[in-house]
């Protein structure tokens, strides 16, 4: 059996992606399917002494079309955002007990010159996989040459990948076919990922899920792994 997990790149994603990818076979990254203005593939959640917070990388919205492809998405860096993130994750995260552990690696890629947004969300996905030992072959699907939507397109997908199952989450419920997949002869799993607590920094405001994985990188170090799963 072989299992795709297709996703679209994130900014600095939750621990539930990483557990995705965790029982997965091959990465898919969606990069040529049209970018969400104001979702996470450009922003993501932290925890500070007054509750959550984004993060967010300023980008340019130049394209004349009525859809723009995440790969196309460029970073505004007239403004100082790695600057700012940095600072903000310094201020709230520096007690954090495995914050040195990290933060060096982490600042030294924030602060690299960035222009386009899916290869910024990438090598800190990659990193992150790196740091967790997630092992897993990546493929773009801008590479593929597939067209498509919704269903047609994953089956397609999974096809040109040779993966035989289907790594799905829950969200998928509501609008595939399963009855396509069937008929393609790909098997349709579904990701079963709960939120596990663990110690966060400000207990007072008690536990926040769904954060960056930052927030648990810093505060479990590699004891993140166990929140993964068996792959």
């Amino acid at each position: 059996m072989t299992i795709a997990v297709i996703h679209q790149p994130q900014y600095l994603p939750y621990l539930g992606f990483f557990h995705k990818l965790n029982q997965g076979d091959i990465f898919v990254v969606m990069d040529s399917v049209q970018f969400m203005r104001r979702g996470i593939q450009h922003r993501n959640k932290i925890k500070t002494q007054k509750g959550e917070q984004w993060l967010t990388v300023p980008v340019f919205h130049q394209s004349s079309r009525e859809e723009e492809y995440i790969k196309e998405v460029q970073i505004d860096s007239e403004l100082p955002w790695a600057r700012k993130h940095w600072n903000t994750l310094l201020t709230n995260y520096s007690p954090a007990p495995y914050f040195d552990k990290y933060a060096w690696e982490l600042q030294q890629l924030l602060e690299k010159e960035w222009h386009y947004l899916c290869e910024l969300d990438m090598v800190l996905i990659e990193w992150i996989m790196e740091v967790l030992g997630i092992k897993k072959q990546i493929v773009y699907l801008s590479d593929l040459a597939i067209d498509g939507t919704k269903s047609e397109l994953l089956i397609d997908v999974c096809k040109a990948v040779d993966a035989d199952t289907y790594l799905s989450g829950s969200g998928g419920k509501r609008y595939m076919d399963l009855s396509l997949f069937e008929s393609a002869g790909i098997n349709v799993i579904w990701q079963e990922f709960n939120f596990q607590s663990y110690n966060q920094l400000f207990p007072e405001l008690g536990f926040l899920p769904n954060l960056s994985i930052i927030d648990t990188l810093f505060c479990c170090g590699l004891e993140t792994r166990k929140f993964l799963g068996a792959n």
